[in-house]
């Protein structure tokens, strides 16, 4: 029961994160969508909490609250891996290497260290490095913060 109320809410959140994610690509409207972002995923485990069948308890409230977040968070996890990698398929790999003083390039090679790993790790492999964690940490934060929604939700509102 609690996985269905959870998913229901959380393909409803996913698509407000998919807005909210869009949203947040916009100069100066990615501030307050962070902030923002915390307060939908309550609302995803309150939601969730709220389809769940009469008698509710706190336990299957945060059960399906914790669905609804990870859900909703796992899509915004990947939106935001897809426009990480068109933000640095358009920026570039040799970007942060045209940042380096000649002398610097020289000192890393002198460590056995190459240049050209900056550009790797700012193409292709950051992607896959800072997207995992920004994706792995929305999911945490996704399903805490939906399990507390739905928990809330269920407890107030039980009958």
């Amino acid at each position: 029961m609690a996985g269905k109320a959870g998913l229901k809410a959380g393909l409803i959140g996913a698509a407000v994160m998919l807005v909210m994610t869009l949203l947040s690509q916009i100069p100066g409207v990615g501030c307050v969508c962070c902030g923002l972002n915390l307060l939908v995923y309550a609302v995803i485990g309150a939601l969730a909490g709220f389809f769940l069948t009469p008698p509710r308890t706190a336990g299957t409230g945060a059960g399906a609250g914790a669905i609804a977040g990870l859900v909703s968070g796992a899509v915004s996890g990947v939106v935001s891996i897809i426009i990480m990698a068109i933000q640095m398929m358009r920026a570039g790999s040799g970007e942060i290497i045209s940042y380096l003083d000649p002398q610097q390039i020289q000192q890393l090679i002198e460590l056995g260290i190459d240049p050209e790993v900056f550009g790797i790790l700012s193409g292709a492999g950051g992607v896959a490095i800072g997207g995992s964690l920004c994706c792995l940490t929305g999911l945490a934060i996704g399903a805490g913060i939906g399990a507390a929604g739905g928990a809330i939700f269920a407890a107030v509102k039980s009958d």
